[in-house]
């Protein structure tokens, strides 16, 4: 039952976690972005002047950055979990 519990009380930290994965990950994409490509404001996928290559090679490094940070939270939280409660989150 406890191990129900725990999961129960993780959600809520999980999801706040996360949105703050998405943000942290927004800004760094932003500056990796710039420093890249040389440019301010990376393409849209429906940016007609853009070519497909630079969109494509956006929506990737985009993909890899919030996925990366994305895991590290995650961990991050769960490793934080354990030392509060000694338990590791499912």
């Amino acid at each position: 039952m406890s191990g129900k519990i725990g999961k129960a009380a993780y959600k809520p930290v999980g999801v706040l976690l996360g949105l703050a994965a998405g943000t942290v990950a927004g800004v760094i994409f932003r500056q990796v972005w710039k420093l890249t490509a040389g440019d301010g404001e990376a393409p849209s996928a429906t940016d007609e002047d853009r070519r497909w290559g630079e969109v494509l090679a956006a929506a990737a490094l985009q993909g890899a950055i919030f996925s990366v940070v994305r895991a590290a939270v995650d961990r991050g939280g769960a490793v934080g979990v354990r030392r509060l409660t000694g338990r590791w989150p499912d």
